[in-house]
This record gives C-alpha cells, structure tokens and sequence, in this order.
C-alpha cells in the first residue's frame, strides 16, 4: 500500500491553519510521524510486546485513537491468548477508513491473528465494555486538558483486575531549561530527517493550540488520582515517553 512522504508543510502558507488528522493528513502520517517523533517504531512495537504480558483471556483490548492502527496491529502479532478481540477507536473518519484498509492487509500477509474491530468514535462518549488492556497512544494529549481525569477516571473503571493502562505521551517540563533544551534536540531530531525551518514552524503554529502535553508529573497524578494504583515509565526518548499504568 503506497504512502506519500510528508509534504504537507514544505510550502509557505499565507494562513497556518490548526492541525486536523484529515485526508491530507492520513496520507502521509505513516511518514509524518515516523520522522517527527523519535522512538516511535518501539513503542508500538513493545506495546504489542507488553501487552502480551497482561491480556486476559476471552476480554476486550482497547486501541483508543487508533489512527492508521500501528498499535492495533502489533497487538494482533503479540497478544497469543485466546478469545481476545481488538477494539479500535478513532474519532476521524479518514483515518478509520484507511486503517480498516491496513488491517485488511495484515489479514491477507498473517494467519491466526486477533480479531478485530474499527470504529469510528469519540472516545470520551465510548462505552468502555470489562478490558484487560487499553493504548493511548499520544492520544491523550489532543484531549481537552479538563476532560482528561474524566476518561482516565472511566477506563480505571473498565480495567480488570490484573489489567494495564499503556500511555504514550509527547512531554513538557517543569524546568524551563530542561524544556527548552529537550525542545532543541527534537528539532534537531526533525532536522535530521529531512524537514527545513519553514515545515517545522509551519507545524509548530498548526498544532500548539490543538496539541497540549503535560508533564510527567501531572501525569503520574492524574492516573492516580483515576484510582490507579502505580505508574511505571517504561521509555523515554527525548520529550517523548510512554508509561504503564496498573489499576
């Protein structure tokens, strides 16, 4: 299936406007993400990896914002245990219809694979059935700040005992050195594959006002404050990270 590199910000527009995972966007995602968010491929990778430590058997596994359905797919590789179905959420019908397609391929290539569910939803009005596994992954962060605790606090809720939250998120800091050079390497790191000055302020302006992290220590509380127990950060790379979080 052929994917296009990501031109999307190469060209000076007169008007930025905000980032919107639409059809322009999905084209070129697979290429835009691999190259703006560093350590990207092993995250899914070992979300898959982890997941298998924790599914329960005959339960539901959540990929909540699913996009194209990377970690959708590296859950079906991993997850070997039976009667254990993936429910893929994604909020934008772009992305839904062009991950059902990548799932599609992935059944003609793999056999015995989990089966699989794609659909197209908002998130904070899904009805969370018992799960032994949910991914955010850098989902949260395009949630609006005051509904966070709101759908942390309902997947708790929905989590079986025994079961894991995984959260991958982009970071701030609270030291404003240490956010302002963090913020330097990554651009370094975007510089690096390819993208100029212009396609990365050009970005930078479309997505601050739609894409607002935290940091890792408003992370950590809020998750507990949602009636999890522990918090356990299993990757970092730069400002990106990703957690376990147990109920």
């Amino acid at each position: 299936m052929s994917q296009e590199p990501d031109r999307l910000f190469a060209q000076p527009l007169p008007e930025v406007p905000d980032f919107v995972f639409n059809e322009d966007v999905v084209r070129v995602f697979p290429d835009m993400i691999k190259r703006s968010v560093p350590g990207y491929p092993t995250i899914v990778e070992n979300i898959g990896v982890l997941a298998g430590q924790f599914a329960q058997p005959h339960t539901t596994l959540y990929d909540l914002g699913a996009s194209l359905g990377a970690v959708t797919q590296a859950l079906r590789r991993h997850v070997r245990v039976d009667g254990c179905k993936v429910i893929a959420v994604d909020n934008s019908s772009a992305m839904v219809a062009r991950c059902s397609e990548y799932l599609h391929a992935q059944d003609a290539m793999f056999q015995e694979l989990l089966p699989v569910e794609v659909i197209e939803a908002d998130i904070l009005a899904l009805d969370l059935q018992p799960t032994s596994l949910v991914t955010l992954n850098f989902t949260l962060q395009f949630i609006p700040p005051e509904r966070r605790l709101e759908l942390l606090t309902r997947i708790r809720q929905a989590l079986l005992p025994s079961g894991a939250l995984i959260l991958s998120e982009k970071l701030r800091f609270e030291d404003a050195a240490e956010h302002e050079l963090l913020t330097e390497l990554h651009v370094a790191f975007k510089r690096a594959n390819g993208y100029s000055e212009l396609e990365i302020a050009q970005k930078r302006s479309a997505i601050e006002k739609v894409m607002l992290p935290d940091s890792l220590e408003q992370h950590r509380e809020r998750l507990l404050a949602a009636g999890f127990s522990k918090v356990l950060p299993w990757f970092q790379c730069l400002n990106f990270a990703s957690l376990v979080a147990l109920p």
